[in-house]
């Protein structure tokens, strides 16, 4: 290696870098981070914690959507998004509701289930339709919206990838999942469902940070429309600026007429 290729090396391991930090910066305001997956597994294990204790389900449903909706709270008075917070409070209202109208405790987590599964589908049909889900999800967060569909063919090979990810992953929680809603009593289905929360939810997301950070850069197209705002801006200056040019051209006499005129 001589002294000459040093230099762009580093560049490269740089722009590399800076690649999969902004990656994993998008996975994790697109997935809420740690704080999201705790918000997402509070309320679950607080209904299973507490019907496990006592077999109360009014106490253990009014518990887990108590904490939803102080999750909601605290996101509201630090000002922060609460897009997470607010998808928990239904998923658990919507549990809330299952369990009471059949008196059953586990269907406070078929709503949840039928999600998942219906998450999972959604992941690989719309891969096979060339419109992968997950490109769907990041291309705004990344500014480039739906321009790797058309213009970045390396990147949506890699959102195809982490789409299928996803929805086998999914499909494979599940199939644990609904056999043990038929088979399995409302405390064993609810720890297995609260431990299988968290690991699949994270190798989801690492196999999509590392499709994504072999994949192309994404195309800013905010930036190229502000660019192009911009180029038509100044475009537009130059053509007053002639118009006035001639303008003033035209009221000039021209030189020496008044005396060929006299």
């Amino acid at each position: 290696m001589t002294s000459l290729d040093k230099p762009t090396e580093d560049t490269q391991d740089t722009e590399a870098d800076d690649a999969r930090a902004v990656t994993e910066a998008a996975l994790f305001e697109a997935f809420g981070g740690v704080r999201g997956m705790v918000e997402t597994v509070l309320p679950g294990l607080l209904f299973v914690t507490i019907f496990t204790l006592n077999n109360d389900l009014h106490m253990s449903a009014i518990a887990a959507l108590a904490v939803s909706l102080v999750l909601v709270v605290v996101r509201l008075a630090m000002k922060d998004t609460v897009k997470h917070a607010f998808s928990g409070v239904f998923g658990v209202a919507f549990g809330v509701v299952f369990a009471m109208m059949t008196d059953n405790a586990k269907n406070f987590y078929l709503p949840g289930m039928l999600y998942t599964l219906g998450l999972a589908l959604a992941y690989i049909v719309t891969s096979l339709a060339g419109v992968p889900l997950i490109g769907l999800i990041l291309g705004p967060v990344f500014k480039e919206n739906l321009s790797w569909r058309t213009r970045n063919p390396g990147r949506k090979k890699a959102y195809t990838k982490a789409s299928y990810a996803w929805g086998f992953i999914l499909l494979a929680k599940s199939a644990i999942l609904f056999p043990l809603y038929w088979w399995a009593d409302t405390e064993q289905l609810g720890w297995v469902l609260v431990t299988l929360k968290i690991p699949p939810f994270l190798l989801a997301v690492w196999l999509t940070w590392v499709f994504l950070a072999k994949a192309p850069a994404p195309i800013d197209v905010f930036a190229e429309m502000e660019a192009a705002e911009q180029a038509e801006k100044e475009r537009k200056e130059r053509e007053k600026a002639e118009r006035e040019a001639r303008g003033e051209d035209a009221l000039d006499p021209a030189p020496g007429g008044m005396h060929r005129k006299g």
